[in-house]
């Protein structure tokens, strides 16, 4: 549990972090495939978190 909840700590300081990396990512995406603004927002939010805690994986168990 307490593997959890650090991976968790470590994924919320980095969020703000991986929002300029998520930007970058879903652009890249964009140029290769047409998407709505709907589909663009998810993706971002989507592409930060799952960054947030790659990142916060590797600090716990690196």
């Amino acid at each position: 549990m307490i593997n959890i909840v650090l991976t968790l700590v470590f994924s919320v300081v980095m969020l703000v972090f991986m929002a300029f990396p998520a930007m970058k990512i879903v652009d890249f995406i964009e140029t290769k495939v047409e998407t709505s603004e709907k589909v663009h927002n998810v993706l971002l939010i989507g592409t930060t978190i799952l960054l947030s805690l790659l990142i916060g994986l590797f600090l716990k168990f690196a």
